[in-house]
């Protein structure tokens, strides 16, 4: 797989005046709820309206996501609201469920993109497909892992590609609940310039109150867009509800975020220990 402007064709003919954004509940939870925040979010910059299906947790016993029923509550939204929509698949049976509820876009998260047998799986059901598919980074910091899902996916003829940027598990206590690691993404861009870059500042947080500063360093850093978790009431979330904002507080946040800053701007937003993650020296350790 060679870099081409071509892998930017789906995002370009959108034609955006402003980074592409993916907003939407962690998890789909009730037929209400789903229609309440798309119709929350329907007159703004959101280009996508996402929701979790299905929800598998570290342990069992935990709520898990509504599965296919939720599925139908995103055509609703689609009906409804004209808005776009996309959610997260696992396996082959995801996939078909999804495409038949033509879902518009698809991504593939973190803990899929470790396994080349699940990627694969989901690379032949979707072989061919003119659905955009993204990528999340591995939960470990792997690039040829995160390179490779990309390349099994462009071999099955699917070309409407991206990455989201999620951030990455560790053992170490800090700030996010997973760590940036930017120069993982940097590197990714400077091998593939031209494929889209989603920053997911939610995930890469796991705190609201953090978002806009992760979400205005991916825009310093040339990140296309952003995928945020939004719900009308976060603390009540049956799942990720630190991380989640409201839709208002979303709308708020998107202008607020400025786009094209100077080098000097954007290292005075980076925190030392952010600038040590960006380092070569840093991905060696």
């Amino acid at each position: 797989m060679e870099n081409s402007k071509k892998m930017r064709t789906w995002l370009d003919e959108m034609n955006l005046t402003h980074p592409l954004v993916i907003a939407g509940p962690c998890s789909a939870e009730t037929e209400e709820q789903v229609l309440k925040i798309a119709h929350s979010l329907k007159d703004t910059d959101v280009n996508y309206y996402r929701a979790g299906i299905w929800k598998p947790r570290t342990r069992p016993g935990n709520f898990e996501g509504v599965g296919a029923l939720g599925l139908k509550w995103l055509q609703k939204v689609q009906k409804e609201t004209g808005m776009k929509t996309a959610t997260e698949v696992a396996n082959r049976a995801h996939v078909e469920l999804a495409l038949e509820h033509d879902v518009d876009l698809l991504w593939i998260g973190a803990r899929s993109t470790v396994s080349p047998f699940i990627i694969q799986e989901i690379a032949d059901a979707l072989k061919g497909t003119d659905k955009i598919v993204l990528v999340k980074n591995p939960v470990n910091p792997d690039l040829a892992l995160w390179l490779g899902a990309i390349e099994r996916l462009y071999a099955a003829d699917i070309k409407n590609l991206g990455v989201i940027h999620r951030g990455f598990s560790t053992f170490e206590k800090t700030k996010y609940r997973n760590i940036p690691e930017w120069q993982m993404a940097i590197e990714l861009q400077s091998k593939f310039p031209d494929l889209p870059i989603i920053n997911d500042p939610s995930h890469i947080t796991g705190k609201r109150d953090m978002i806009f500063d992760v979400s205005q360093i991916a825009l310093d850093l040339n990140f296309d867009g952003l995928m945020i978790e939004t719900h009308c009431t976060p603390d009540l979330a049956l799942s990720d509800a630190k991380q989640q904002v409201t839709p208002e507080a979303l709308k708020d946040l998107i202008q607020e975020l400025r786009i094209g800053q100077t080098e000097n701007e954007i290292d005075e937003r980076v925190s030392p220990a952010d600038k040590n993650q960006q380092s070569p020296e840093h991905m060696k350790a």
